[in-house]
């Protein structure tokens, strides 16, 4: 891309968020015009996914942590943690109702379900991965590795072969804030627990591994780094149970307008074309927020909030609708594509 057209982008991105930043209605009440002006192509590849006549929601707002939004196609409803406050929330998209599906979490983060429909949460304060059965049951699938207690399980997602792959950066064990404060036990790294509970490490090269997702073809896994490479890592998936051909994928610590500062991402979800999209923030207006990249890892769109992003997924019967949990709130846009996978 010439210098000029970046310049003239990189403009309209920063028009487009000067515009809306004080303008914008978070309420609800007053009507956004078509179309949304927060949904921004930085590139005319992106054009295709925004749905024009859609809406940025924000559906509910009050929590101090909103993390690890996942789908449940089954009962048709979206669940996330509010880690500091030690609880899981659900959404029922029929009537808007949000309300607290439990207050004893372990200060869960990630959250994904199975193939069976069972809810598997990422638990910092108990430093294990556990597994809600449909009878109501926990089910502890990790807690340690090598005789040593996990650091604190981050986010995790689900291999058509019945494996959950998940992250131990360790962050609900350096603070009381998200956990209970204590010691990391082991290298940060990314974990598979295989069918039979077998727990393998699959890769300690990121710094604090963090959001985790599959390719949609299951061939590639990405990795964000929290770390100060601020970057997202893409791994060759081998035979379904090891990575391979550890490469960078995109680098997104800086700022799409003239802002600088040390942000980064967080969640990742890929779409049916293999996109990759993800949270980030800690920069500010005109950053924080979603960010859109190609398969070939150029950044080409961006969903602009007020707040933090923190994660997100793809949900409702089409899974065409991105919900995304950004600091002290729950997001909601129907999109021009589709999730390559329910959570």
């Amino acid at each position: 891309m010439t210098t000029t057209r970046r310049t003239f982008l990189t403009t309209l991105a920063s028009s487009a968020a000067a515009a809306s930043t004080f303008a914008r209605d978070w309420t609800g009440q007053i009507p956004e015009r078509y179309p949304d002006p927060d949904v921004i192509a930085l590139e005319p590849a992106f054009s295709k996914y925004i749905q024009g006549n859609s809406p940025i929601r924000r559906l509910h707002t009050g929590m101090l942590w909103a993390e690890g939004p996942a789908w449940n196609g089954t009962g048709n409803y979206l669940v996330w943690s509010d880690i500091p406050n030690n609880a899981q929330m659900r959404y029922l998209p029929e009537d808007g109702h949000v309300s607290m599906m439990r207050n004893n979490s372990g200060n869960s983060n990630g959250n994904t379900f199975d193939w069976q429909g069972r809810q598997i949460s990422c638990e910092h304060a108990n430093r294990r991965v556990t597994r809600y059965e449909l009878n109501g049951k926990v089910t502890v699938l990790a807690a340690e590795f090598e005789g040593k207690p996990l650091n604190a399980p981050n986010d995790a997602v689900v291999h058509p072969d019945g494996g959950v792959w998940f992250t131990d950066p360790g962050y609900g064990s350096m603070m009381d804030y998200e956990g209970n404060k204590g010691e990391l036990h082991h290298k940060e790294a990314v974990y598979r627990i295989a069918p039979d509970g077998k727990i393998t490490k699959v890769s300690d090269a990121e710094a604090k591994p963090n959001g985790l997702c599959f390719s949609p073809d299951y061939k590639k896994l990405y990795v964000v780094d929290t770390g100060p490479a601020k970057n997202i890592r893409v791994y060759d998936v081998v035979d379904g149970v090891k990575l391979d051909a550890n490469k960078e994928f995109a680098v997104n610590k800086g700022a799409l307008t003239d802002k600088a500062g040390n942000g980064g991402s967080d969640g990742v979800r890929c779409d049916v074309d293999g996109n990759v999209w993800a949270t980030a923030g800690w920069i500010g207006d005109g950053y924080d927020g979603v960010h859109v990249f190609s398969p070939e890892g150029q950044r080409i769109g961006l969903i602009k909030l007020p707040e933090t992003g923190s994660n997100l997924c793809f949900g409702g019967p089409k899974r065409n609708r991105l919900f995304i949990t950004a600091s002290q709130s729950l997001y909601s846009l129907y999109v021009n594509t589709n999730g390559a996978h329910f959570c």
